[in-house]
């Protein structure tokens, strides 16, 4: 007995219908499986994005945190007199250090001369180990320290150039600040080196 053609052509549509359904759930599984690395890629590019801007911030506020210091520095050094250069002598005293020192004095606006435990002196610290370098200050001829830079910065090298501090030499006294460090301390990830250099002039009149 022949087979209807209908019959066959119903068939096959149901046959074209299963195929089709079946690529189309490839289709959806190909396109959720991209979709899916699209994403985890997306989201661990900005989660790196998030953290190193973060990270950036935080190297932007340590290093204003350094310039804010060196401003303080500079500022009360200008107001002050009687330079002394070096850790030798009477810090009441002036003394020039052409080639450099880690430590300088000087008498703070307002001191008295005659006093030799009333200067403001500043210094460096070296770094030792994992422990940060740093500046420290002193307001009683050095008998006290406080440290005044960021835990987060190592200064590795800082020196101090005084020169003119004779009285009537015709030049006025000025301190030239070298410092050299790491922003961000030197046992982190994300640093950031730098080398600054200020001037102070002594504003009172050197005759």
């Amino acid at each position: 007995m022949a087979k209807c053609p209908y019959n066959r052509m119903k068939k096959q549509k149901t046959q074209n219908k299963k195929q089709q359904k079946g690529f189309t759930v490839i289709e959806m599984m190909v396109a959720v499986a991209l979709f899916a690395v699209v994403m985890l890629v997306s989201a661990g590019a900005l989660i790196s994005l998030t953290t190193a801007n973060r990270k950036a911030q935080a190297l932007q506020s340590v290093m204003n945190n350094l310039n804010v210091t060196l401003d303080s520095m500079v500022r009360s050094m200008r107001a002050g007199s009687t330079f002394h250069c070096g850790p030798g002598g009477s810090l009441s005293l002036p003394q020039d250090c052409s080639n450099g020192n880690t430590y300088f004095a000087f008498e703070s606006h307002g001191g008295s001369s005659l006093t030799t435990t009333d200067q403001h002196v500043y210094s460096f610290v070296p770094p030792t180990g994992s422990a940060n370098g740093y500046i420290q200050r002193s307001e009683d001829g050095g008998a006290t320290w406080v440290r005044i830079t960021a835990p987060e910065i190592s200064i590795t090298d800082m020196q101090f150039y005084v020169v003119g501090t004779t009285r009537g030499d015709t030049v006025q006294p000025k301190a030239v600040i070298e410092v050299r460090g790491v922003a961000g301390g030197l046992n982190t990830k994300l640093t950031s080196t730098f080398h600054i250099q200020a001037t102070a002039v002594q504003r009172i009149l050197d005759l």
